[in-house]
């Protein structure tokens, strides 16, 4: 079965999971956590200021295996918001890290590793003033 594409009135598609990807949400503080600790190691992420969400993106079938707390996983039957290409600044959904040709996807050990790090020992965020 094909991915249900429907537009949405920012130019954005809601996308059916389970076809070409999985994705697993998270809360944005723990989202952006883990992106800082899985580096270049890092797919697609969508940063949904509505839900206060990231969505990262792994392969098909892994939503049905995945268990980590503070996490949700949505394979067939869930759908995610999807912003038009490039698009990286709100308002509404928005590319946290933009995918590539092959760069869709985040290998879900390093996600679960990353995120088991992220739960257990926050990193604290520099913020402008440390840079004097």
């Amino acid at each position: 079965m094909p991915t249900t594409r429907l537009h949405t009135s920012a130019g954005c598609t809601l996308q059916e999971a389970g076809t070409d990807w999985d994705a697993i949400r998270v809360t944005r503080s723990t989202g952006l956590t883990v992106m800082e600790i899985l580096g270049s190691r890092c797919g697609a992420v969508v940063d949904d200021p509505v839900t206060t969400s990231l969505y990262f993106f792994v392969r098909v079938g892994t939503a049905e295996v995945w268990d980590v707390d503070t996490t949700r996983p949505l394979g067939e039957g869930s759908t995610v918001t999807i912003p038009p290409t490039r698009r990286t600044e709100g308002p509404g959904p928005h590319w946290r890290m933009c995918p590539g040709e092959d760069r869709w996807l985040t290998d879900a050990d390093a996600l679960k590793a990353a995120l088991e790090d992220g739960l257990a020992s926050p990193r604290p965020r520099l913020g402008a003033e440390h840079f004097g």
